[in-house]
C-alpha cells in the first residue's frame, strides 16, 4: 500500500467525511448545552453529561451501539444506557435526592401537599393533548411526565410503558426544562401575580422533631407503595435516602448516596441520555411534539401551582404567598429557588426559600405517584 492510499484511507476514516446535516446541526445543539450549563449555570451537574453524550454519539454512532450476534460487543454509553431501561440509574437518582433532602418544610406545612399536587395538572393536561396529536396511549402518558420537570421520573416512565424508542427525548426534554426553570417560571409566575400578593411574608415555620422526621419517611413509603406498589422503585427509594439521612446511625450511606454514589449516577445517566440523541432518531416530527408537548406540560404546572397559591392566599386571609406554588414541579430545589428568588425581587426582605421546599418535596412525590397511576391504568 502506498503513501497516497494510506492517505486516503485515513482521510475516509474521519468523521468529516461520514457525517450527515443532522449530525453537525445535534453537536451545534450540544455545544449549545454546554454553554448553558458553564457560562449561564442552568444545572450543569446534569446539562454537562447530557450534552457531552450528544456530542459523542454525533460523531461516533457506534457509541451506543448495540451487541450484534452471541459474541457482539456493543458500544461503551449502550451499556450505561440499559441502566436507564432497567430502572436501575433513575431509582438510585432519587435515593440521592431523599438522602440530600431535608422533608421537613412540608411536614411542618402539610397544606403544601396540595401545592404539589396542583401541580401535576400540568401532567394530565399533557397527556389529553398528546392524545389529541397523535400519539397513543402509552406514549402520551410517557411524554406527559415531562411537566413534572423531573428527568429520572420521565426515563422511569418511559421503560416501563415499552417507549424506549421515545426515551431519549423525553428525558432530553425533561432535564432540558429543569435546566431551564429559571427562564420559564418568573414570567408565568409574574403574569399570575400581584406585586402585593409577590411581597407576602409567610410566618415562619414550626420547628419539626427528629421523630417526626424519621417516622414521615416510613409512613410516605407504606402508605403509597401500599396504594401505588409499582411507585416503590422510585418512591422507596427516596424515603430510604431520606431516612439514611434523618435515622442518624448511617451517617456514611447518608455520606455514599448523597455524594460519592449519587454523582457516579449522574454520569452514568446523563451521558447515556444523551447519547440517545442522534440526528435520525432526534431530529423528526415526533421529536418537534415530545418539545413541545413538554414545554406546555411545564407551563401547565407551574400555572396551576401558582393559581392554586392564589386560592389558599385568599382562604388563608393572605398568609400564603402564591409564589411558592410555583414549586410544586419536581425539580428540586431549583424551583424552591425561583420562588425565592421572584419573592425577594418584590421584596428584598421576602424569605420564601424553606416554604417553597415543602411544594417542591410534595411535587417530586406527587410526580412519582403520578407514573404509578398511569402504570396501573395500562396494567404495568
Amino acid at each position: 500500500m502506498n503513501f497516497t492510499e494510506t492517505l486516503d484511507n485515513l482521510v475516509n476514516q474521519t468523521a468529516f467525511l461520514n457525517l450527515s446535516v443532522g449530525n453537525y446541526i445535534m453537536i451545534a445543539i450540544a455545544c449549545v448545552f454546554l454553554f448553558l450549563a458553564i457560562k449561564k449555570g442552568y444545572e450543569p451537574l446534569l446539562l454537562v453529561p447530557i450534552a457531552f453524550g450528544m456530542l459523542l454519539v454525533n460523531i461516533y454512532p457506534d457509541i451506543i451501539k448495540a451487541p450484534v450476534g452471541e459474541d457482539g460487543t456493543g458500544g461503551l454509553l449502550y451499556y450505561f444506557f440499559k441502566l436507564d431501561e432497567w430502572s436501575i440509574l433513575p431509582s438510585l437518582i432519587f435515593m440521592g435526592v431523599g438522602a440530600m433532602t431535608d422533608f421537613g418544610p412540608l411536614i411542618a406545612n402539610p397544606k403544601s401537599f396540595l401545592l404539589g399536587a396542583a401541580a401535576q395538572f400540568g401532567i394530565y393536561g399533557a397527556y389529553f393533548f398528546a392524545i389529541f396529536m397523535g400519539f397513543g396511549g402509552k406514549a402520551a402518558a410517557a411524554i406527559s411526565i415531562i411537566g413534572g420537570a423531573d428527568g429520572p421520573t420521565s426515563i422511569f416512565l418511559a421503560g416501563k410503558l415499552g417507549q424506549t424508542a421515545l426515551l431519549g427525548p423525553i428525558a432530553v426534554a425533561a432535564y432540558s426544562y429543569m435546566s431551564l426553570v429559571p427562564i420559564i417560571q418568573p414570567p408565568i409566575m409574574k403574569l399570575l401575580t400581584t406585586e402585593k400578593e409577590r411581597k407576602i411574608k409567610m410566618e415562619q415555620l414550626r420547628p419539626v422533631s427528629k421523630l417526626e422526621k424519621i417516622l414521615f419517611p416510613i409512613i410516605v413509603a407504606i402508605v403509597v407503595c401500599m396504594i401505588l406498589p409499582t411507585t416503590a422503585p422510585l418512591v422507596g427509594m427516596l424515603m430510604l435516602g431520606n431516612l439514611f439521612r434523618e435515622s442518624g446511625v448511617v451517617r456514611q450511606l447518608q455520606d455514599t448516596a448523597s455524594n460519592a454514589l449519587m454523582y457516579i449516577v449522574v454520569i452514568l445517566l446523563g451521558t447515556s441520555v444523551g447519547a440517545t440523541t442522534s440526528a435520525e432518531a432526534f431530529l423528526n416530527v415526533s421529536t418537534i411534539k415530545i418539545v413541545i408537548l413538554g414545554l406546555l406540560a411545564f407551563c401547565i404546572g407551574t400555572a396551576a401551582g401558582v393559581l392554586f397559591g392564589k386560592i389558599m392566599c385568599v382562604a388563608t386571609r393572605g398568609k400564603v404567598n402564591p409564589l411558592i406554588g410555583s414549586a410544586g414541579v419536581s425539580a428540586v430545589p431549583m424551583a424552591a429557588r425561583v420562588s425565592q428568588k421572584v419573592g425577594t425581587e418584590a421584596d428584598p426582605s421576602n424569605f420564601l426559600l424553606m416554604h417553597a421546599m415543602g411544594p417542591n418535596v410534595a411535587g417530586v412525590i406527587g410526580t412519582a405517584v403520578a407514573a404509578g397511576t398511569f402504570m396501573a391504568i395500562f396494567g404495568i
